[in-house]
This record gives structure tokens, C-alpha cells and sequence, in this order.
């Protein structure tokens, strides 16, 4: 790879995880006590999702530490950092077979898996909290069923697909300017 892609590369990444960063703190969250999504949080890693693995894993591991920084609780910095499952996953499928995406079925079909690895992954860190008596008392007013695996599990997944739809069309105009190599380019159609 030339240098001036491998900066740009290193731009585009840097970008990405600036705005990783920036949108959990400004963009308008859905509370459903006792979670809370926050629209367009995904987009940036699901962008860098579409360039290549290596801008995945990195954006998904500097928004997850970005949370941290900012000062979120533990759990909420570990379900960020568990994003480097699906967008690790995603992007290697991505540079496998770029068609995983090309039409409407087996688009919605790759944004439904991705979302349901997203959402074990997220699952599995809030039930160890959950068993370990750390998280706060509207989780347990609930149960574990409807604050865990519905509002979480079933949460994350709708999220999650959501942000992926959102990322595909704001990469649909971007990927016409960036000159680097990238995984996937999608249709205009």
C-alpha cells in the first residue's frame, strides 16, 4: 500500500473515532429505564466497518475508550469496547464477499447478524453485572428478563440495526470521495 493511503487511511480512522467519541456526548438518546440508546452511535464503526478490518477494530477500541475518558460507568465503557466483536466480524465478512451488502435481502440479512452478535456481546456483559449485583436498582425492579434480554438484547439489536442503516447511507456519497482502498462500494441506486 502507498504511503499517502496508508495516511489517509490513518485520517479517515482518526476521523471516525473523533466522531465516535463526540456523538454519545451530543446526539439525543431513547431512555427506556433503565436503558439508554443513543441514536448514531454506531455509525462511525459501522463505517469503518465498510473500509477495512483494521480501521474496525481500531475505531471500535477508541470510542470504547472514549467512554471511558468521558466518564461513563463500566459497564456502559464495556459494552462500547465489546463493539470490536461485530466490527471485527462485519468487516472481515465485508472484505470477503463485498456482495454480503449488494441487495435488500442480503443486506437486511448481514444487518440482522451483525445486530445479534452486537447484542449477545452487549448481553453477556450486562448479565455479569447484572449476577454480580453492580448494576442499578431499576435493573433489578424489572427482572432480569425484561431489563437484560429484552430492553438490552432486543434494544440493541433495533439499535443496531438502525445505526447500520443510517451508516449505509451516509457511506453511500462519502465512499465516492475517499481514494483509499475500502472493502465495499455500494451502488448509488
Amino acid at each position: 500500500m502507498r504511503r499517502q493511503n496508508k495516511v489517509q487511511i490513518i485520517a479517515i480512522a482518526a476521523l471516525l473515532c473523533a466522531l465516535g467519541i463526540l456523538i454519545p456526548m451530543i446526539a439525543p438518546k431513547i431512555v427506556i429505564e433503565p436503558a439508554s440508546f443513543t441514536l448514531a452511535s454506531h455509525v462511525p464503526v459501522f463505517i469503518a466497518m465498510f473500509i477495512s478490518p483494521a480501521v474496525a477494530i481500531s475505531v471500535a477500541f477508541i470510542t470504547g475508550l472514549g467512554f471511558l475518558i468521558s466518564g461513563f460507568p463500566l459497564v456502559i465503557v464495556l459494552r462500547a469496547l465489546s463493539h470490536a466483536i461485530f466490527a471485527v466480524i462485519g468487516a472481515y465478512a465485508l472484505k470477503k464477499n463485498s456482495n454480503l451488502i449488494a441487495t435488500g435481502k442480503s443486506n437486511f440479512l448481514f444487518n440482522l447478524a451483525i445486530a445479534i452478535i452486537h447484542a449477545i456481546s452487549e448481553v453477556a456483559i450486562v448479565t455479569f453485572f447484572y449476577w454480580g449485583s453492580s448494576m442499578t436498582s431499576a435493573y433489578y425492579d424489572k427482572g432480569y428478563l425484561l431489563s437484560v434480554v429484552v430492553l438490552v438484547g432486543l434494544g440493541t439489536v433495533i439499535h443496531s440495526m438502525l445505526d447500520f442503516t443510517i451508516a449505509l447511507y451516509v457511506w453511500k456519497p462519502v465512499q465516492k470521495v475517499v481514494t483509499v482502498p475500502i472493502s465495499i462500494k455500494l451502488s448509488s441506486k
